[in-house]
């Protein structure tokens, strides 16, 4: 059996989970709303504010599925009532954000701005010049997102300049030695 799989998800007070054909599954809190389409084959259960999830069979594929639906779950009910948050820095001299409504605009020392959309249920908050929070209840979208605006200027391993996560390490190398005569 899933060690992850066979372990029951609490409903928290004021989400409501529901289970429609083909397994899609509705989590409404007080954050919002999120819908997802999870294998037709798990046999989801909502029991006195518990989601329990079961697989029909032993084969590799279901237990695989068993694990990664219970997660999925999971994640659903977590970002519902708490959402999730990336934290993004921006180390160099000159390279900064701001806001523009819904746009991000991301000064990283190219000849031009990078302007980026906030998407549909993610939203950036700045605090400062040079720390980016993506916020949201999809815990796959904030994810993606942030990868999206780290990806504009990832950081580099001789000075460090660039953005990277808040709980990023970057290993650094020694730069160049010259030359002896």
């Amino acid at each position: 059996m899933s060690r992850i799989g066979r372990m029951p998800i609490a409903i928290p007070a004021g989400v409501t989970v529901d289970i429609a054909e083909n397994n899609k599954v509705t989590v409404k809190g007080p954050k919002g709303q999120i819908e997802r389409l999870m294998a037709p084959e798990m046999e989801i259960k909502v029991e006195d504010n518990q989601l329990t999830v079961s697989r029909p069979n032993d084969l590799k594929k279901m237990k695989a599925l068993h694990g990664l639906t219970r997660s999925l779950l999971n994640n659903m009910v977590i970002g519902v009532t708490d959402g999730y948050s990336k934290k993004l820095e921006i180390n160099g001299v000159g390279y900064r954000a701001a806001k523009q409504g819904k746009k991000l605009v991301l000064s990283l020392g190219y000849s031009h701005p990078v302007e980026m959309e906030d998407p549909e249920g993610i939203e950036t908050v700045l605090d400062g010049q040079n720390t980016i929070m993506v916020n949201g209840i999809d815990k796959e979208k904030v994810g993606q997102y942030a990868a999206e605006i780290r990806s504009k200027r990832a950081p580099e391993p001789y000075k460090g300049k660039g953005i990277k996560y808040a709980d990023e390490v970057i290993r650094r190398k020694v730069g160049k030695t010259g030359k002896k005569a």
